[in-house]
């Protein structure tokens, strides 16, 4: 059923209802123990990164291979004809004869749904802009699921730019599935937007809370996803100044948080978390990582697999 509904690939977090969470969360499991194998044989994943990646694109491409399958692509949109000025609509239509899917991160809002209405093979949205980064949510939830055990029952706050974040937007979407206490934390310029905000409370039926001081509830919380104040979605740079250093996690903080509090991060990290708490039990940022390959071998092995 999941493979039938997510034939043309992973576009949106909207497009998850809770069986199909729970249904990767499993396959992700089922993962942790396969190293090498061969069910994706023969197969071929383009990876198109117009934007800078280090852990999605190379974690994709990891997984890929570790299934047993090949890889294409390029990560920067200056080394592809788009440099020419080919449009992105060609430059798919065209890779598609070379691939059986497409990962493709762009800065452009809505560019893997345009991909997607003019591709054959499926499109797995690694970043849209500002808006959207399903698989990240994904990838996070199995991070909290295999930590934790469980996501029902559980406070998770959700701290930085929650504006501009795209993992973030994902993220909250994916989290209304489940009976959580869910609390947005950040600078008043960077709340959560409207757009994310209404589908929750109107179409989801999910409450939240909103709140700059996370200080007031980090006893309270089981989890904590940090997220980097993201300078290049600054269109004024004398905001980015205002809001830089706005949050910085430090081990006087850590001390204030339950025994099996877990503290993440889609990374990459600016200054937003202290490296001396790097090594605690608690920031499993790093470990995170790793759960993301998991999860991405098994979104791989759904889609493609025979």
């Amino acid at each position: 059923m999941f493979r039938e509904k997510f034939k043309d690939g992973i576009i949106s977090a909207r497009d998850f209802n809770r069986e199909d969470i729970e249904y990767l969360l499993k396959k992700g499991h089922q993962m942790m123990d396969i190293k090498d194998s061969n069910i994706l044989k023969g197969k071929i994943l383009a990876t198109l990164f117009f934007e800078p990646s280090t852990r999605t694109r190379l974690s994709f491409e990891s997984a890929m291979l570790r299934l047993g399958g090949n890889i294409i692509g390029f990560h920067s949109g200056d080394v592809s004809s788009i440099k020419k000025g080919e449009s992105l609509a060609d430059t798919v239509r065209t890779v598609e004869n070379y691939s059986d899917c497409i990962v493709i991160r762009h800065s452009r809002e809505g560019s893997a749904k345009m991909a997607a209405r003019f591709s054959k093979i499926p499109i797995i949205n690694a970043g849209s802009g500002s808006k959207e980064h399903p698989t990240q949510a994904l990838l996070d939830l199995f991070t909290i699921k295999e930590e934790l055990g469980s996501l029902d029952g559980l406070n998770i706050g959700i701290m930085g730019d929650l504006k501009y974040g795209r993992t973030v937007h994902s993220l909250a979407i994916l989290l209304s599935n489940f009976n959580i206490g869910l609390y947005f934390i950040s600078p008043e310029e960077l709340r959560m937007r409207n757009r994310y905000k209404d589908y929750l409370y109107h179409y989801r039926g999910f409450r939240f809370k909103e709140l700059t001081d996370y200080r007031k509830i980090l006893d309270n919380l089981d989890v904590l996803y940090m997220t980097r104040i993201q300078k290049e979605r600054f269109a004024d740079l004398e905001e980015y100044e205002r809001v830089k250093n706005f949050y910085v996690f430090k081990q006087d903080d850590l001390a204030q948080t339950k025994d099996n509090f877990k503290l993440l991060h889609p990374l990459p990290r600016i200054n937003e978390i202290s490296t001396k708490i790097d090594s605690s039990e608690k920031a499993i940022y790093f470990k995170q990582t790793f759960y993301g390959l998991k999860m991405r071998q098994a979104i791989l092995a759904e889609i493609l697999k025979d």
